[in-house]
């Protein structure tokens, strides 16, 4: 890291986390959105040989691109298999339940990206029509009474947002570039 990439941070002018109404509904949809939205922000620019390094040596699986793709079936299985009871091609199996992780490695950052943000568009208009306390018709394994869609959101923000700190981190640890 030079001391010029040091000194790149991500711009913090975004204003897409104030929503334009305050009903619930487009509260959690818009907090939903920004943290999508920041995972884009975050990955801008990064080529794709720091996207798939793995800095931290007890976490090999731990990398940029393998986050974009975990979040991306992530996604997709709350929404399409747990919410609305569907099936998915989801990459993991029983024998590999990192396979998320481990298929990123082949593909670029951009198509990664690229599918995300297909997924989350796809999920949007899945759920619009839905109201915050439809009840989940897919498969729980914890637990016997279905979840909402309000849950659903509410894990997904959580969840984006989490592994939107692993990718600042992973960023910072590439390139210097430091997020805000």
């Amino acid at each position: 890291m030079t001391s010029e990439s040091a000194s790149q941070s991500i711009p913090a002018g975004r204003s897409d986390d104030i929503p334009p109404r305050w009903d619930e509904r487009t509260v959690l949809t818009t907090f939903l959105d920004y943290a999508r939205g920041t995972v884009h922000a975050k990955c801008a620019g990064l080529p794709d040989a720091d996207a798939r390094r793995a800095p931290l040596p007890g976490s090999p699986l731990m990398t940029i691109s393998g986050l974009v793709s975990h979040l991306r079936w992530v996604e997709s299985s709350w929404i399409e298999a747990t919410l609305l009871g569907g099936a998915i091609d989801a990459p993991w199996t029983e024998d590999d339940p990192d396979r998320e992780f481990r298929i990123a490695a082949g593909v670029p950052l951009a198509q990664l990206l690229a599918e995300y943000r297909a997924a989350c568009a796809r999920h949007r208009d899945l759920v619009a029509s839905l109201d915050l306390d439809a009840p989940s018709r897919g498969d729980l394994d914890w637990r016997t009474e279905p979840v909402t869609l309000r849950w659903v959101l509410f894990h997904l923000i959580e969840e984006t947002a989490r592994h939107n700190g692993h990718i600042d981190i992973l960023r910072e640890l590439a390139d210097g570039t430091r997020g805000r």
